[in-house]
């Protein structure tokens, strides 16, 4: 695979150019889809390079009901299969067992056991069987994205190809786009939000307030990630 991988240089500056590299490069490609504005923006790029492209989201038992109505309206936009990954019930029935419902607020240490049951955990399966998949992260977005390559072998998940073609794009060139090409988009941007994920861990940001401020505000000097792109050491 690593002979196929070229220059992150060589991409930074056309993003549908490296979506399409990896379109044509690997058998079995996926878009993995939180539908927030990064989304939107690949899956519009890839249904103009290759109609019915794979696309992928986890559906954690905990979203807003607009990332709901989002994925309809993409699935009526583009006309894609959305494969809908759930976790796995018994592992979700022991977790909020013996930590309750809303184990999040509890300690930095049992949110992440909850995303770790209704994302990272579910991802690592479905993606068994795909060369490579395509994530909507940003360089711009936090600190522990900086670094991100455009296109990296991904460890976490059996080796296969990591692509993040909009990796140096910024949060103007991801809208410019949408408005541009008249993409649909989440509704809960028109409230404010700037970041989106599930429903008790996300709220609206104010005015100067960092772009992931709204994910689990209340956790003082954490991380503002998943574990899907980011592991504590």
């Amino acid at each position: 695979m690593s002979a196929l991988l070229p220059t992150p240089l060589a991409l930074d500056a056309d993003a549908e150019a490296v979506l399409g590299w990896a379109l044509e490069s690997f058998r079995r490609v996926v878009i993995v889809a939180s539908f927030q504005a990064e989304s939107s923006v690949l899956i519009d790029m890839a249904a103009r390079i290759r109609p019915g492209v794979e696309v992928l989201t986890l559906d954690t038992g905990r979203l807003p009901q607009e990332t709901h109505d989002m994925i309809d309206r993409v699935r009526a936009r583009y006309g894609v299969q959305v494969q809908v990954v759930a976790p796995d019930p018994d592992e979700v029935r022991e977790m909020v067992t013996a930590n309750g419902t809303n184990l999040f607020h509890s300690s930095p240490e049992l949110r992440r056991l909850c995303c770790s049951v209704r994302k990272s955990r579910p991802l690592a399966r479905a993606l068994r069987g795909y060369d490579a998949w395509v994530t909507g992260l940003r360089r711009s977005q936090m600190a522990t994205r900086a670094a991100t390559t455009v296109v990296a072998t991904d460890d976490e998940h059996g080796g296969i190809a990591k692509v993040a073609p909009l990796a140096a794009w910024s949060s103007d060139q991801v809208w410019a786009y949408i408005h541009e090409h008249e993409v649909p988009y989440h509704a809960l941007y028109e409230r404010g939000y700037t970041s989106i994920g599930c429903a008790p861990c996300t709220r609206a940001t104010e005015p100067g307030e960092d772009e992931r401020a709204g994910r689990w505000w209340w956790e003082q000097g954490e991380v503002k990630e998943c574990g899907i792109h980011w592991r504590k050491p």
